[in-house]
């Protein structure tokens, strides 16, 4: 009977363990835990669209505002090749005519005036791009080939002169380059900002390059260009290093390119040029730092040719992803998100357990009292013997 009532006692505390092993509100974790997983998924896949949108997804490049500065009016600039900035006098640009001419520059104010003409006594052929460094030098370079046979090209330099005026017969400086895997036709002079370093942007339908001068190139003899990188694609009519040195902005017949500079030039960022600008394909040509901050400006050959400025190229920014939610989150989430489970397994391991007491019971325990009472009974009418009377305990 001790037995049968401990067992029994057994089978209620596990059915009260069961009880108390889920929260009450827990019947319902589980629709809940659901709707959460739901939600989770929902956000993790609009962090995925946004990842995809800033990261993954390239963003168009910016087309820029174009603003009209001056038209060269003048005969003696029929065929602007190149322009660069003065460093020496504000409002300057110094632009070359292309072949056919001879060996001067010329200065055009922000009027479209020509202010000054400087002319030098070489023998030019087809002088494509002009260029300026921080000391005031001026580079001509005499680099264009359209049919690939030229044994070597040249380089001049001229100093910006004292004074506005023109000036004849100045003193100059011819450099002399080839490649080193045959003629190139070019139209690009670029020198970096504070080294004065020299590199050449070929021209070609099946790709140019980029061709670095000898940092010290010599006036003796013939001085080898290096090549430096694969050129991006396009072709490139002319070209200039922004002030930063860090970056430079090539002309194509189509538009302009910022691209990052270093041991292997990258483009960063394009844009059309506008249609105005440009009376044909052919004729879109020049480009040079603007007179703002972060803007270049842009030229084209041909009479009465107009100048525009316009702003650097630049990668639009990434999408900015979705804020953090504000709510607080348990300091360790995969234990928060696993204790709903937890209390779930123990509960049933606690039914499961009571229910196999209480079967264990109704089986195993011997019949109640009276039932052995009317057994013994029996027993005795079928002996013919007296029942036995069960022994009562007695208390003093």
């Amino acid at each position: 009977m001790r037995l049968r009532a401990g067992l029994a006692l057994v089978a209620a505390g596990f059915f009260s363990l069961a009880g108390t092993a889920l929260p009450a509100g827990a019947s319902a974790s589980a629709p809940q835990s659901a709707d959460a997983s739901s939600a989770a998924l929902s956000q993790a896949s609009a962090g995925s669209a946004s990842s995809r949108a800033g990261v993954q997804v390239p963003v168009a490049d910016p087309s820029p505002a174009a603003k009209k500065l001056f038209t060269i009016r003048d005969d003696r600039v029929t065929e602007s090749s190149g322009l660069a900035k003065s460093q020496k006098y504000d409002g300057i640009y110094w632009t070359v005519n292309d072949s056919g001419d001879s060996a001067r520059v010329l200065g055009v104010d922000t009027t479209g005036k020509v202010k000054m003409v400087i002319s030098f006594k070489a023998e030019v052929r087809d002088v494509e791009a002009v260029a300026v460094d921080r000391d005031g030098t001026i580079y001509i370079a005499d680099i264009g080939d359209n049919k690939a046979n030229r044994d070597m090209i040249e380089i001049y330099t001229i100093p910006e002169p004292e004074q506005l005026g023109d000036a004849e017969n100045v003193s100059y400086h011819r450099y002399d380059f080839t490649y080193p895997d045959g003629a190139h036709d070019a139209e690009t002079l670029l020198v970096e900002p504070g080294t004065n370093q020299l590199y050449i942007v070929t021209k070609s339908a099946k790709g140019g390059g980029i061709y670095a001068a000898p940092p010290a190139p010599s006036r003796a003899g013939t001085n080898e260009l290096t090549k430096l990188a694969p050129a991006p694609a396009g072709l490139f009519t002319d070209g200039t290093f922004l002030p930063d040195g860090q970056r430079v902005v090539l002309r194509t017949t189509t538009g302009v390119s910022t691209v990052a500079w270093g041991e292997a030039p990258a483009l960063v960022a394009s844009a059309k040029v506008p249609a105005a600008q440009c009376t044909s394909v052919a004729l879109c040509e020049s480009v040079a730092v603007g007179q703002a901050s972060d803007t270049v400006v842009i030229g084209s050959e041909g009479e009465n040719s107009a100048v525009y400025q316009v702003p650097v190229p630049a990668k639009q920014a990434a999408a900015t992803p979705p804020a953090a939610s504000a709510t607080p989150k348990p300091a360790n989430g995969n234990e928060s998100s696993t204790e709903p489970a937890k209390s779930h397994n123990l509960r049933w391991i606690l039914i499961g357990a009571a229910a196999f007491a209480f079967i264990i019971t109704i089986i195993t325990f011997p019949p109640g009292r009276r039932e052995r009472l009317d057994r013994m009974a029996e027993n005795a009418r079928l002996t013919g013997q007296s029942p036995r009377t069960p022994h009562r305990r007695t208390h003093s």
